[in-house]
């Protein structure tokens, strides 16, 4: 068990490594955004994003959630095919939540994330097609997604490109987001999606803050559950914080990479303990269940 647990570890350390090399303008995570489609659009370009209501987001009409088979009732059948979907940050929620959920009878947990993707770049990586083919070829009963982080970046629509925290941009990433829940429940997959956590930089942690309010927004028009991390990788004061408290000791760890932006071992676990506690909930799994941390 423990050679599984290295080999996860190793894996994860590997994916971080290569999130921060390989990016569409090999620049980096810090590095500004570019739209390769014969032109750039880069950060500067862009209006800084500014905070803004649930309310005030451009509001697609939500269809009718279909019926889901309940997570419980697959739970009860021996088996719970768990897929965890995003990029690199992805990466380390799938390590995390393979931990928690080991010990789990009948409980899979599959990596389908893949640095350097998101959103908004579809002429990229497609990920409402990708998405589709995964799923297609190894089926899930539950789909984890946490998408966010090379987000912000123009989005072209018909040739239009829409940048990063205009009205424009909001409503065709919204969108984004309801078409790709809206393939996943199509398939009898249920949807969990995870918040983008704190960020160092201010100004890149506004532009996460405002994916988080697009995209919290949109999971409350679909009732999609909705498992925020920004209050759990602050500390006291409300602040970024690199070493916050362990979960039952209260040590002090260390939490985030040096980026300021992926997070070490201890943080992935941290992030993912609402989300493993959620799961098991819903899916009225027996064994402990790690409180979220305060």
């Amino acid at each position: 068990m423990r050679a599984g647990i290295n080999a996860v570890t190793a894996a994860l350390v590997v994916g971080v490594l290569i999130g921060l090399a390989l990016t569409p303008d090999g620049r980096g995570w810090l590095r500004r955004p570019t739209l390769m489609l014969g032109g750039a659009a880069n950060a500067s370009a862009s209006p800084p994003p500014t905070t803004v209501s649930p309310a005030a987001l451009p509001a697609a009409p939500a269809a009718p959630a279909p019926v889901l088979t309940p997570l419980a009732t697959r739970a009860a059948s021996g088996h719970l095919r768990i897929g965890v979907f995003g990029d690199s940050m992805a990466d380390g929620l799938w390590t995390g939540l393979y931990r928690e959920m080991r010990d789990q009878p009948g409980v899979t947990v599959t990596k389908f994330s893949e640095v350097s993707t998101g959103l908004s770049r579809y002429d990229y990586v497609d990920i409402q097609a990708k998405t589709a083919r995964q799923i297609a070829e190894q089926p899930v009963d539950v789909a984890v997604i946490l998408f966010g982080t090379n987000d912000a970046q123009g989005i072209s629509i018909d040739g239009e490109i829409h940048d990063f925290g205009t009205d424009g941009w909001k409503a065709a990433y919204a969108k984004r987001v309801d078409d790709l829940v809206a393939m996943l429940r199509s398939q009898n997959v249920a949807v969990y999606w995870v918040g983008l956590p704190t960020m160092k930089r201010a100004s890149f942690d506004a532009r996460m803050t405002l994916i988080n309010q697009v995209v919290s927004a949109r999971m409350q028009a679909l009732g999609v559950p909705w498992l925020e991390t920004e209050s759990i990788t602050r500390n006291d004061e409300g602040e970024y914080d690199a070493y916050l408290p362990e979960t039952g000791t209260g040590r002090r760890r260390l939490m985030r990479a040096n980026d300021g932006i992926h997070m070490s071992m201890a943080g992935y676990l941290r992030i993912t303990e609402p989300v493993a506690a959620r799961l098991k909930r819903d899916a009225g799994l027996t064994g402990p269940v790690a409180e979220p941390a305060a």
